[in-house]
């Protein structure tokens, strides 16, 4: 797997990656864990778990900090959050052709991350930064950006899902069900909105779109923001894209918060994705967590996770 492979594939999993000049976030690699003692239960056993690792369910995004970010910045984004808001807006609609909304604003260094989502199709969360002067106390509102490739791999995520509609259904459905007849739940949509900025992601999985086919996707979408699926459906058929250039981590917990993953739970999930028919082409990853997720870094992976991914990924085409 080569490192720009890694950098994405990171990126589907959590947001805690390097941003440009707002040098807050951690480059971090799939394998990165949260720093947890134990190996079989979900119990807390240190002063840093106890403060910082909470139930998946009730993690909402709060207290998600970047590395070594300063207070200040994200005290001068609240106090200015209106003015960045319409700001950041304008900036989507200018730069990407979409219309965004925001959800949440996380202090950097030098900036502060905006973490939004598109409104209608394609559907997306992601986010920019603005710079933030902190010695002036001011909010740079005509300095955006984004992380290289950010936004693009978000907005081609969304227009594989727009193409393929009928396919996620079928994925999110078995997903669902399997929430229902065992104790496993996905991460709360509300921590997906302030913190993920995963591009196009439900509770239980994301989508990370790799290569040149997609590179040129995004230059059809900016010419034509208003294309059909039925037009996204041909193109896709007509370039024939590799599958395992379609990255679909699936990604569970465990419901009660003192059980280690369970093993039998997880090899259902991946013989059940491996026999399925019907769900969209990709490279499926499948992760099983106990019940807790670290809320400063929103990664919920550890020692004790269950995991079926490279070299092994279940390819469907």
């Amino acid at each position: 797997m080569n490192i720009g492979y890694k950098n994405i594939l990171v990126l589907a999993l959590s947001t805690s990656l390097l941003v440009g000049g707002c040098t807050g976030m951690d480059n971090s690699t799939s394998k990165e864990k949260v720093e947890v003692k134990k190996t079989s239960t979900g119990n807390k056993e240190n002063a840093y778990e106890i403060e910082n690792v909470v139930r998946v369910q009730n993690y909402t995004g709060e207290g998600y900090k970047l590395r070594d970010s300063r207070p200040e910045t994200g005290q001068l984004a609240e106090e200015n959050r209106e003015e960045i808001e319409e700001a950041v807006q304008q900036f989507f609609l200018k730069k990407y052709k979409t219309e965004v909304i925001v959800h949440n604003m996380v202090g950097a260094v030098d900036g502060a991350s905006v973490f939004v989502e598109s409104v209608g199709e394609p559907h997306f969360y992601t986010f920019a930064i603005v710079g933030i002067d902190v010695k002036n106390e001011t909010v740079e509102l005509d300095n955006f950006w984004s992380q290289e490739g950010q936004v693009e791999y978000a907005i081609n995520g969304g227009l594989y899902a727009m193409a393929f509609e009928e396919e996620f259904l079928v994925l999110d459905e078995y997903l669902e069900r399997m929430t229902k007849e065992y104790p496993i739940v996905g991460i709360p949509i509300e921590a997906i909105e302030n913190v993920k900025a995963t591009g196009f992601a439900t509770s239980y999985y994301s989508i990370t779109p790799l290569g040149d086919v997609f590179k040129q996707l995004f230059e059809v979408y900016l010419k034509n923001p208003d294309i059909t699926k039925q037009e996204l459906k041909s193109y896709f058929i007509e370039k024939n894209i590799n599958p395992e250039r379609l990255v679909i981590p699936i990604e569970f917990y465990m419901e009660d918060e003192n059980i280690k993953p369970d093993k039998e739970i997880f090899d259902k999930l991946v013989a059940d994705i491996e026999k399925m028919k019907g769900i969209p082409q990709g490279a499926y990853s499948i992760y099983l967590n106990d019940n807790l997720i670290d809320k400063r870094r929103g990664i919920g992976m550890k020692d004790n996770t269950l995991e079926r991914t490279t070299p092994n990924k279940i390819v469907k085409d």
